[in-house]
């Protein structure tokens, strides 16, 4: 018998966990659609209000949302050790498979069939993109204001450069405030891209509304678990300044992910285009177009899309790192990417969830929420042109007009079959619904088709 009030022990919840990291396919709306399938309809550990709740908190935050979620409910249903194991399974098969991807891709990059399933897959990505903004989009944009704010964020990220952090925090106090004077296109809930129907209510869930003891607010626990944190954190990559200096590509890996940790609102898709600009353009660890690779690893095996930043790492300590084997440097380069993106995720969590758990049915808060989630829709706009450009166009050449900077096409360099190849992966996705993993799996192996029998 558990000692757990709600009667769920740490065995069950770990195996639990594993069925869902196991699970946690497409992307952070399939994988917070799994998480409330087990937990909420199946298990019946949470309710529908008290998930909800704990994903808008993690909305809020820098991070993949969906891992956070993970955290939030396993800390909530055993403590420290819930939160570490569901956040740690839901990562690692994930982290894994891009690690082996990895691998064959630094190996086998300029062969021929390697080129040709990564052809492939660009194309279903760009679909993918696209419909998480056609997906988020319809409901986080449900009144012209929001509209509004998401055409603003799409403006200025796009042809203004405004930093994405700026956005993030313009949009949540604009919600906020909007909300406290009673405006009318702030009130209720909603946005995200949380899953929607009815749930079993707080009384026929095993957590009920009970709040366990480690839930309510401790501030001695939560500085000593963020000093732990921080030290588990911020410790490596002082010592590798220390000791390898600030140009090392080790020092740069850690410190650049690290302020990823920091900046990452919206999940993956919202920052992958700053993060790809910079490998590319400043760092030199990725050629153009590689970013999608990266990507399509990342949709196609479980976990977190963030986990893309890995294979980022990776190819950087790969290409540039001195005195090392390359394959051992990448695989450094990988894990010190991962331990850098993921620590912080823990520390946001255990240090504001206790509290967080006080704020609930707050509507200021919520309010602030949907106004973010609209804005990022034009954030991952602004991502999927971004992707367009490089992936349906061999060349594009940069434009600026006093404060409006924007890079455009080349019309004359358009890749057609990549074009053609985008184009039934769209109709596959909007036209007949078919799923993110089906389409991956039929665009990779068209370009594999098209590679070998045209040679291409």
């Amino acid at each position: 018998m558990s000692a757990n009030p709600h009667g769920i022990s740490l065995g069950e919840a770990t195996r639990v966990w594993a069925r869902v990291a196991a699970l946690s396919f497409g992307g952070p709306a399939g994988q917070i659609a799994v998480m409330h399938r087990i937990l909420v309809d199946e298990k019946r550990w949470i309710s529908e209000e008290r998930f909800l709740h704990a994903l808008n908190y993690c909305m809020l935050l820098p991070g993949p949302e969906a891992q956070q979620l993970a955290i939030y409910i396993g800390w909530l249903l055993h403590k420290t050790k819930g939160g570490l194991i569901a956040g740690i399974l839901f990562v690692l098969p994930g982290f894994a498979a891009i690690m082996v991807l990895s691998w064959l891709y630094a190996l086998l990059g300029n062969v021929a069939a390697v080129a040709a399933l990564f052809f492939g897959l660009k194309a279903a990505v760009l679909a993918i993109v696209l419909e998480a903004v056609r997906r988020i989009g319809s409901r986080a944009l449900r009144n012209n204001v929001m509209r509004a704010i998401a055409a603003a964020a799409f403006v200025g990220i796009f042809f203004l450069s405004v930093p994405f952090p700026a956005i993030v925090l313009a949009a949540g106090l604009i919600g906020y405030a909007g909300n406290r004077a009673g405006w009318r296109a702030f009130a209720g809930s909603g946005g995200g891209h949380g899953p929607s129907g009815a749930g079993p209510a707080a009384h026929e869930t095993a957590l009920g509304e009970h709040v366990p003891d480690h839930a309510r607010p401790n501030l001695g626990w939560s500085l000593r678990i963020s000093a732990a944190l921080l030290i588990l954190w911020l410790a490596p990559v002082a010592a590798l300044f220390a000791l390898l200096g600030p140009d090392n590509v080790f020092s740069r890996i850690a410190l650049f992910f690290s302020q990823m940790a920091v900046v990452t609102f919206g999940g993956a898709y919202a920052v992958l285009a700053y993060v790809a600009q910079e490998a590319v353009e400043k760092f030199g660890w990725l050629r153009p177009g590689e970013m999608l690779d990266g990507l399509g690893m990342a949709e196609t095996t479980p976990g977190p899309l963030i986990m893309v930043t890995q294979f980022v790492g990776f190819m950087g300590a790969f290409r540039q790192a001195t005195g090392l084997n390359p394959l051992l440097a990448g695989t450094l380069g990988g894990l010190l990417t991962t331990w850098v993106t993921f620590v912080p995720c823990f520390l946001w969590i255990f240090l504001g969830a206790p509290f967080v758990e006080r704020l609930r049915g707050n509507k200021a808060l919520s309010a602030a929420l949907a106004t973010v989630t609209a804005a990022i829709v034009g954030v991952i706009l602004n991502l999927a042109l971004w992707f367009a450009l490089h992936s349906l166009f061999r060349e594009t050449r940069h434009a600026a007009a006093g404060p409006l900077a924007v890079d455009l096409p080349v019309l004359a360099s358009v890749n057609w079959p990549a074009l053609v190849l985008t184009a039934a992966a769209l109709v596959a996705m909007f036209r007949f619904k078919v799923g993110a993993l089906p389409v991956l799996g039929a665009c990779a192996l068209v370009g594999v088709g098209y590679w070998f029998l045209l040679g291409r």
